[in-house]
């Protein structure tokens, strides 16, 4: 039986798959990222379950869709009792470790990592609370279009600071694994916050790109009839009250780009560490988003809908030595990563759940043994007043929201979404088994009145919170200083032994 295999898990923010070369991108430049999908499994058709945040987050780590743990908006709390894949991990005798962002809300800062080594770059509190029974109010916390027509080249941003702690905490924790006595396989978790908006950029990185090449969106506002859902989001998003010009358009899409670039550099530091360490050969790595960007197109931005460029997102696994390289064409998303986890610290010998998943593992696809091919989508945060609900499967994709028209398309034969064939007398009998499959999935009204109430409990909380004495949930890590570096209380020798590596015997004087 061969060793139980450490996992390394890089998450971007806000990457849609459509922006790499690796799924037909013919504009950006990610050398490591090529290098990480050309020796991998590259799932073509990888989805978010939820094109927000927070819940696409929790998601992700719980192998559970948002209506099954409240996972509503970017103000939602993640309920402790909820298993993370830290959890089962570290039931399997695992250590796991967050560097970056994970989004968490609510006093539990941890849901199953041993440890965070820094803090998230976005509140953990209840502020961020989006109230369905006044959607003509635009919550001033939101997304506006400052991003795009601010768009261009900085020197510096929080973002930069964020990510560039998050590589640095994450390098020096692969050195301390490879230097240190923990016997235990690892599961390191690095989630950058870049390329989400805003749109900058250093000029370094705006530089790798010549602006005349930089491609306008496939589809523009004018070229579709825009959804209800769109409007609402283009309301939401302040949109309609701030028109941007094409070049500010592509001032947008090119500072993207430089932060794909960006993150790029940040996968191949982290990669160049785990040989530096002699990790490499012994690490499954995972490239994965939390959800896609849509850049302009439909002229739309951000995320939040279940078009293709807010909810397809890249998913790579790498691991030589396990799987045989090659691509995936069928349907999975990022629900199904915590049962894929489970089966990779086990071999694929799975114990029983204590729970039931909705996620479905992808080790069949990683073994070229099939696998299932459908991806189930909600969304219940800005910009809509009802559920948003996707089923994704084969060529199929529909979306549905009580009160709005429905969606189908046939993406094989129309990828960017141009036609909706929901009205077309020749899909009757399809859309009509769709319908019937959402109401037999989805209490869709139940659910509704679940999520106001959340959402009416959420502010009064948070409104409570804010008077008097406030006591932030915002995680603090921690360093003990006096285990840093020469201590009086460690013998010089046996520390700088301890620290170098490769090890040395501590001989000197």
């Amino acid at each position: 039986m061969q060793k139980k295999p450490n996992i390394l898990i890089l998450m971007a923010d806000q990457l849609t798959a459509l922006a790499l070369p690796s799924y037909g991108n013919r504009v950006s430049l990610t050398p490591h990222i090529n290098r990480l999908a050309a020796g991998g499994v590259v799932f073509e058709q990888a989805y978010t379950n939820s094109p927000l945040c927070a819940p696409s987050r929790y998601v992700f780590m719980s192998g559970k869709l948002p209506s099954r743990i409240a996972a509503y908006d970017n103000a939602s709390e993640l309920p402790s009792e909820v298993l993370t894949y830290g959890h089962y991990l570290r039931h399997a005798g695992y250590h796991t470790a967050l560097s970056g962002k994970m989004h968490f809300c609510g006093a539990d800062q941890l849901h199953g990592f041993e440890e965070r080594l820094t803090t998230d770059i976005y509140p953990a509190d209840f502020g961020w609370t989006p109230d369905w029974t006044r959607p003509q109010q635009r919550p001033s916390w939101y997304h506006n279009m400052g991003s795009v027509i601010d768009a261009g080249v900085c020197v510096r941003s929080n973002q930069l600071d964020f990510d560039e702690e998050v590589v640095f905490s994450a390098r020096q924790k692969l050195f301390d694994l490879a230097r240190g006595d923990d016997e235990r396989p690892f599961c390191l978790t690095v989630s950058l916050t870049h390329p989400h908006d805003p749109y900058a950029i250093p000029q370094r990185y705006w530089d790798r790109y010549r602006h005349e090449d930089i491609d306008m969106p496939a589809v523009g506002a004018a070229d579709v009839a825009a959804d209800p859902h769109s409007l609402r989001l283009r309301h939401v998003s302040a949109m309609d009250d701030t028109p941007v010009s094409a070049e500010q358009v592509r001032n947008a899409r090119h500072a993207y780009y430089g932060a794909v670039s960006f993150i790029d550099d940040q996968v191949g530091i982290l990669l160049e560490t785990l040989q530096e360490t002699g990790l490499a050969d012994d690490t499954i790595v995972l490239l994965l988003s939390d959800h896609g960007d849509m850049l302009g197109e439909r002229g739309l931005w951000y995320k939040m809908c279940f078009f293709e460029g807010a909810c397809r997102v890249p998913l790579i696994i790498s691991a030589p030595g396990r799987f045989a390289a090659g691509r995936v064409s069928r349907a999975v998303s990022t629900v199904d990563i915590l049962p894929t986890l489970v089966d990779m610290a086990c071999d694929g010998n799975r114990p029983e759940a204590p729970e039931i998943l909705d996620g479905r593992s992808l080790w069949p696809h990683l073994h070229g043994q099939g696998g299932h091919d459908e991806v189930i989508g909600e969304y219940f945060g800005e910009g809509t007043v009802a559920p948003l609900l996707m089923i994704r499967r084969g060529n199929i994709k529909f979306v549905h929201c009580p009160g709005d028209p429905d969606q189908l398309y046939l993406l094989d034969q129309d990828p960017h979404e141009r036609h909706n064939l929901a009205a077309d007398p020749a899909q009757a009998a399809l859309l009509a088994s769709l319908r019937l499959e959402c109401s037999q999935r989805w209490d869709s009204r139940h659910l509704q009145q679940q999520v106001i109430a959340c959402q009416r409990r959420r502010r009064f909380h948070y409104q409570a919170q804010s008077q008097g004495l406030r006591r932030a949930w915002d995680f603090q890590p921690f360093r003990d200083a006096s285990q840093q570096y020469v201590r009086s209380h460690i013998k010089l020798d046996t520390l700088e032994a301890m620290a170098r590596f490769p090890k040395v015997d501590g001989h000197g004087g």
